[in-house]
């Protein structure tokens, strides 16, 4: 049998929803630095630096690769 490669499914968050505040994007934060290898204590604290909308800034740019964020 041959089949086509599978992708690993994609992670979107809603930004307008319950998935959308700060406290859950910070543990999907902690979660993944973890996975990925990365000290998540700095990304913590250079998500809580400044407003909501830094925080969301700074998540997309350390899993922007591996998470949609919608609005």
């Amino acid at each position: 049998m041959i089949r086509s490669k599978t992708t690993p499914e994609e992670i979107v968050i809603d930004l307008t929803g319950p998935d959308g505040n700060a406290w859950f994007l910070l543990a999907r934060a902690t979660r993944l630095a973890k996975d990925l290898g990365l000290n998540p204590f700095k990304v913590l604290d250079e998500m809580k630096e400044g407003d909501y909308e830094h925080l969301i800034k700074t998540f997309d740019k350390y899993f922007g690769d591996y998470v949609i964020l919608e609005r």
